[in-house]
């Protein structure tokens, strides 16, 4: 990466509900301060520190929504709001970088003790930046009402006190099998640790090139995840008996109809994150999932 020299723009997003973090938050608006950055705030969070939190703020401006152009993104809270600000990033291709607020995160990264060696890599050029997947649904003759792409995955579920459904599915126009469920779910590299890895799905290393199909719930013993290129076209056909399902785009849901064929498949966009020159993804693994510790006595 070249070394930054221009007056850099940073549009920051954050969790409104983390209180008492307000050290960190005033650590990143220090840094930027000094550096005579460009800050963008997203408004609820804007409302927050300068609200409820009585910080300071000297922001640039404020934003709603995908309203903002910049250099890049900074999330900060957990893996939860980095993902919202994926979503807000979309095609831009904007570099995030995930200040973590609580514990260790996967996506929120940088600690709060990293903040000024983390901006200090983005001034100096000495980050990387990984590329990291999305996938995107369609579903035929239904619209979906919002973001129609995940980074962690795209899951197909019951409702909540229906009984199982069944979901037809095929991978490039080739029937796999038809799963008798709780739900399916259709994870990233990204999204491996997350709802996937509590199913019992496989922990997908980041640029893996492939997705896992993960079963919830599976009614069948011999039905596992498998796993596919990310390359792959996934089809699924839905049949319940409550006539409708409901679909989970990064955990956001939406209520489809039965018999609706959806489409899953990449988008033809990738989320970028800002990475230190060490990396960590197997400490992270480790430390967040006890990676390996003996459990014994």
């Amino acid at each position: 990466m070249k070394k930054e020299k221009k007056k850099l723009r940073f549009a920051l997003f954050g969790n409104e509900f983390q209180a008492k973090k307000s050290a960190s938050i005033q650590k990143i608006l220090s840094y930027l301060a000094e550096r005579q950055a460009e800050v963008y705030v997203e408004r609820a969070f804007y409302e927050f520190i300068t609200r409820d939190q009585h910080l300071p703020v000297e922001a640039t401006g404020v934003f709603d929504e995908y309203n903002f152009d910049v250099d890049y993104v900074v999330s900060m809270g957990g893996d939860g709001t980095f993902l919202k600000a994926a979503s807000r990033v979309g095609a831009k291709g904007t570099p995030i970088i995930g200040v973590n607020m609580g514990r260790l995160g996967f996506l929120a990264d940088v600690m709060p003790s990293e903040i000024e060696n983390a901006f200090d890599s983005i001034y100096d050029g000495t980050y990387t930046l990984e590329e990291h997947a999305v996938i995107m649904i369609e579903a035929e003759g239904e619209p979906i009402e919002g973001n129609p792409y995940a980074l962690n995955d795209i899951a197909v579920l019951k409702r909540d006190n229906a009984s199982m459904i069944s979901i037809r599915t095929s991978v490039n126009g080739e029937y796999l099998v038809t799963y008798q469920a709780d739900g399916l779910i259709v994870s990233t590299p990204t999204g491996s640790t997350a709802y996937n890895l509590s199913n019992g799905g496989p922990i997908i290393v980041p640029k893996a090139g492939i997705l896992s199909l993960t079963p919830v719930a599976p009614h069948s013993l011999n039905i596992r995840p498998i796993v596919i290129s990310d390359e792959s076209v996934v089809e699924l056909t839905v049949e319940s008996r409550s006539h409708n399902f409901l679909v989970a785009i990064d955990g956001r849901s939406e209520k489809l109809l039965e018999g609706t064929r959806i489409t899953i498949r990449k988008a033809p966009h990738a989320i970028r994150i800002v990475k230190r020159a060490e990396g960590r993804y197997f400490s992270t693994l480790r430390e967040k999932l006890m990676w390996g510790a003996d459990q014994r006595g």
